[in-house]
């Protein structure tokens, strides 16, 4: 990465101060309101995020089984709603429901939330079916909300440092995030002696560093709060596996448009596997100048015509005159839900997302 280029700009003053149930950021929420990715749903979801769904409805033990939460899925009893018009980032097909543990990153006045993530494949962001993923999900947010909460309201932890630390190591803090979990990670436990009642353990730390992807949801809840605190005129980007789509600043509604695969290096035995289109709020990491933007190939190129040198932002503007749009890295899933993650690749929005005459 270029050393003289500021990453961190957007995330200044950010800070993850907190971890909490969905219910109580948002009480306002119906356990039966499920949040996902991208924009609203324009017919039948896909089948990972019906699978992430079925696991939320299961989560809350508002079903008995996978056939029961599926009839309420297909009745219309539960409402499928974008998470970001709540405040909420979430990862790929993961679908967010009221007790789920949210963390939460405050940047002056803005506060965003991202759902925990409770490990490496098979994983509710995959889409997954496994049970094993409610269980591991469940017993990480009792901890993280008896353990590491309290040491955040204390003294809420930078999101600047660890990125800064990233970009230091070469990672572009959304595909490649070692790294910037470690700063995290260590963060913590520098924190939170051992010796304290609210000491960070040598397992659970372990259990964090196994999991490098266990930084990105805090990275996304901290971009999300950059967009609302930059004035950006998009306020919402990202996928749902059908369409991709943008929500601008004081609108309610989305542009959207049909959204291809990410295009990139599918993993030995899934290069036939039917990939699902774009999908996952992550895009605001890399709209704030992170992950495709911030590439080794071409970043100081790509950041010279698409960010705005002020917040260190994509602007639309730029798009619209003609300026190539943002990479985005994405994950690549089954279209069908059965072998989840089969890649990781790069996805570009269409530029008429950004028109100024949609």
């Amino acid at each position: 990465m270029p050393a003289h280029v500021d990453y961190t700009k957007p995330f200044a003053d950010a800070f993850w101060f907190d971890i909490v149930p969905r219910a109580a950021a948002y009480p306002e929420l119906p356990a039966r309101v499920l949040l996902h990715a991208g924009p609203p749903f324009r017919g039948a979801p896909p089948t990972p995020v019906i699978h992430s769904a079925i696991q939320a409805l299961l989560f809350e033990n508002l079903a008995a089984d996978d056939a029961a939460a599926r009839e309420l899925l297909l009745r219309g009893d539960v409402q499928l709603r974008p998470a970001q018009d709540h405040g909420i980032a979430t990862p790929l097909a993961q679908v967010v429901s009221a007790s789920m543990p949210l963390v939460a990153v405050r940047q002056h006045a803005h506060v965003c939330h991202a759902p925990v993530i409770e490990g490496p494949a098979p994983a509710l962001r995959f889409g997954s079916a496994a049970p094993e993923c409610r269980r591991r999900l469940k017993d990480l947010g009792v901890w993280l909300e008896s353990v590491v909460a309290p040491r955040l309201r204390r003294e809420p932890l930078a999101i600047e440092a660890v990125i800064r630390t990233a970009i230091a190591a070469g990672e572009e803090c959304h595909a490649r995030t070692s790294a910037a979990n470690e700063a995290l990670v260590s963060t913590l436990v520098a924190s939170t002696p051992p010796s304290t009642p609210d000491g960070l353990d040598a397992g659970h730390a372990a259990e964090l560093r196994a999991s490098p992807a266990f930084v990105l949801p805090i990275l996304m809840a901290a971009a999300a709060a950059a967009l609302r605190s930059s004035r950006s005129s998009i306020e919402a980007i990202g996928g749902n596996g059908i369409d991709f789509g943008v929500r601008q600043r004081g609108s309610r509604t989305w542009r959207q448009l049909p959204a291809q695969a990410p295009q990139g290096v599918r993993f030995a035995g899934a290069e036939s596997v039917t990939a699902l289109g774009a999908i996952g709020d992550s895009a605001v990491v890399d709209f704030c100048g992170l992950g495709g933007q911030a590439l080794d190939s071409d970043a100081l190129a790509r950041r010279g015509e698409l960010i705005d040198p002020n917040t260190g932002i994509v602007d639309p503007e730029r798009i619209a005159r003609g300026a190539p749009g943002p990479l985005i890295n994405l994950a690549i899933l089954d279209r069908d839900g059965v072998a989840g993650l089969i890649g990781r690749g790069v996805y570009s929005p269409p530029a008429a997302l950004f028109s100024r005459d949609q």
